[in-house]
């Protein structure tokens, strides 16, 4: 009875996980956190999705730039082979899934990370957790304000889809030891942060996620 009961809980916490992840990364729905990615069953509508040369030509949302125009050939490579993609959306969704990766690598969530990024990207997180965690020391980090958010480059190969998102951002920085003494940083001064993040996507697959496949600073 008692590993029946554990079997259903780790269940349970596993569908949480999962769906607070798709809330970010799955599904458009209009409301909240805008999803980078398109509805699987759902047909774009005339508000949400622009035609393939009204895409091409107006580059700006009601929130600035979307992508720069060295971008410009390949978000339409994109949108010609997926009509349902939505630059803005997928621009305002990478904004979620910046943020949830930041927080998730800052207190040390092995398990969400897996969800957010692939491989190769996850083994550079955890392997910097564990050094951390080696060394007696945790992170206490926030992410101020998101200044700006651009598709910087985008390609198409095949049917897969890359997008490089440039992020400036603010963030206080804090490392405590293991008695929660501050050894690095303070929350009272922002620290400008320029990083460019890969995503990645097989378009049409049964896979609705763009995972994160690369980080760079900008």
């Amino acid at each position: 009875m008692t590993v029946t009961i554990e079997i259903v809980l780790l269940a349970m916490v596993a569908l949480f996980v999962g769906l607070r992840l798709y809330s970010v990364l799955g599904r458009r729905t209009g409301h909240e956190q805008q999803p980078i990615l398109r509805p699987a069953e759902t047909a774009p509508s005339s508000e949400s999705t622009a035609p393939v040369a009204d895409v091409a030509a107006d580059r700006t949302e009601a929130t600035g730039l979307v992508y720069e125009e060295g971008a410009a050939s390949g978000v339409r490579a994109i949108v010609s082979a997926d009509p349902a993609f939505d630059v803005g959306r997928f621009v305002e969704g990478a904004q979620g899934a910046y943020r949830m990766i930041l927080e998730a690598f800052w207190r040390g969530d092995r398990d969400e990370l897996r969800y957010l990024a692939a491989a190769d990207v996850y083994a550079a997180f955890e392997s910097a957790i564990a050094e951390r965690e080696a060394a007696g020391e945790r992170l206490d980090n926030r992410l101020v304000a998101i200044e700006r958010a651009v598709i910087q480059d985008a390609r198409l190969n095949g049917r897969v889809a890359e997008i490089d998102v440039r992020f400036d951002a603010d963030i206080a920085a804090v490392t405590r030891d293991r008695d929660g003494n501050v050894i690095a940083g303070t929350l009272t001064d922002a620290i400008p942060t320029h990083d460019v993040w890969t995503f990645r996507r097989t378009l049409g697959s049964a896979d609705p996620n763009w995972m994160l496949v690369e980080t760079d600073e900008a």
